[in-house]
């Protein structure tokens, strides 16, 4: 009942919408959440699963849940981890493999450890939000987070972006690209990216 959706499944009317960005913070409220199109909230990541299977549990039909936080990883024809194409631009990086990429990877292994865990009624199909690089000087936010990964997923129009194909993720002819979690035991395929500030 828990994997990945397809690129055909990134629109407004495939099912209904939840948007996460994702957090790890102690005491702060460090996720984002919009479900739909609803104003989206910050919310303390203790909160989070709670309010994802809410939404589940009353619900039918497929449930599209967007996080943004690594949902593939890669790794080089030499076992060694490596970036993914959306992760570097120009001379930038943000490699699922370190710094926060590490910590939201983490945070999300959790979340989905308890969806995949919990009595799910309805199909919950997982997309990846990309949205690492900001314009400098511009403050991080996530509830602009969660309506900038919106509107790319929705094609509204007002967030440069695009949906990026699994095919598309490797940097490499000879990388190996696989679910962020089958190290967990849950292998929920590779999702495709919606990706912030990509034409």
């Amino acid at each position: 009942m828990l994997g990945s959706a397809t690129k055909k499944d990134v629109t407004p009317d495939s099912g209904e919408w939840v948007f996460v960005d994702m957090g790890f913070s102690q005491n702060s409220k460090s996720c984002g959440i919009a479900v739909g199109d609803s104003e989206p909230q910050e919310v303390l990541f203790s909160s989070l699963a709670s309010q994802i299977l809410n939404v589940i549990s009353k619900g039918r039909g497929p449930l599209n849940l967007l996080i943004e936080a690594p949902l593939s990883v890669a790794f080089s024809a030499k076992g060694n981890p490596t970036g993914r194409t959306i992760e570097k631009r120009g001379s930038d990086t943000r490699y699922w493999y370190n710094g926060p990429g590490c910590a939201v990877l983490i945070a999300t292994t959790y979340l989905l450890r308890e969806l995949h865990e919990a009595n799910l009624t309805r199909q919950v199909r997982l997309l990846e939000g990309f949205a690492s690089f900001k314009e400098q000087g511009s403050p991080s936010s996530h509830t602009n987070d969660v309506v900038d990964l919106r509107n790319i997923a929705w094609n509204r129009g007002q967030t440069p972006g695009r949906v990026v194909e699994p095919n598309e993720l490797k940097a490499e002819k000879g990388d190996f690209l696989c679910s962020a979690f089958a190290v967990s035991g849950m292998d929920l395929g590779v999702p495709p990216v919606v990706v912030v500030g990509l034409d």
